[in-house]
C-alpha cells in the first residue's frame, strides 16, 4: 500500500506540480497523498473554487489528512480506491478532472488494476488535463504510453530514493 520509504522532497513536489495550470484548474484528483506533501502544496496554489478529490486507502493517513483539512469545503478525502475516480467524480456532479496527481506505487499493483485506474483517468481528464504520475523506475512507461498520447517524462535525483515524472496527456502527438 506505502510505496516510499520517506516523504517526497519539495523537488519532487516542484517538478510534479509544475504540470499543472492552477489559473485554469477547478477539479484535481490526488492518488495516494500519504502524509501530504503534494497536498498541502496543492491547496496553497489552488483557486479558492478550485476543488481537491483526494484517494486515500491507508487508514492512518486518510484519518490524518481528514483532521487536518477538515475545515476546507474545496478538499473532498475518500478512503477508496483510485479506480474509482469516475464514480466519485460523478457523485459530487464533476464529470472531469484538469489534473490527476498520482503517487501510487504502481510497480506493486497487478496489471488489471493499472489499466483500470488508467483507462478510468483518461476517460475523465479535460480535453487540457493532465495525468501527473512520479516512480521509482521507467516500468511504469509501457502502460501510460498504452493509455495517453502524450507521455513526458522528467527527473530528479533530488529525492530519496531518485524519481521519474510522467506528465501523460490526451493531446494528440506531435510528430
Amino acid at each position: 500500500m506505502v510505496g516510499a520509504v520517506s516523504p517526497s522532497s519539495k523537488y519532487l513536489m516542484q517538478k510534479m506540480l509544475s504540470n499543472i495550470n492552477f489559473k485554469t484548474a477547478t477539479v484535481i484528483v490526488e492518488f495516494g497523498p500519504g502524509t501530504g506533501v503534494f497536498t498541502r502544496e496543492t491547496v496553497q496554489r489552488m483557486r479558492p473554487d478550485c476543488l481537491l478529490l483526494v484517494f486515500e486507502l491507508n487508514d492512518s493517513f486518510y484519518t490524518k489528512l481528514r483532521e487536518e483539512f477538515k475545515h476546507d469545503s474545496r478538499i473532498i478525502i475518500r478512503n477508496k480506491s483510485a479506480e474509482h475516480i469516475s464514480s466519485v467524480l460523478k457523485e459530487l456532479n464533476k464529470y472531469q478532472a484538469d489534473a490527476v496527481i498520482s503517487s501510487l506505487p504502481l510497480a506493486n499493483f497487478q496489471s488489471d488494476l493499472i489499466q483500470t485506474i488508467l483507462q478510468h483517468c483518461k476517460q475523465v481528464l479535460s480535453e487540457k488535463g493532465k495525468f501527473i504520475q512520479f516512480q521509482y523506475s521507467l516500468t511504469s512507461k509501457k502502460y501510460l504510453q498504452q493509455y495517453f498520447n502524450s507521455v513526458q517524462i522528467n527527473f530528479t535525483a533530488r529525492n530519496i530514493p531518485p524519481a521519474f515524472i510522467y506528465a501523460c496527456s490526451n493531446a494528440t502527438k506531435i510528430s
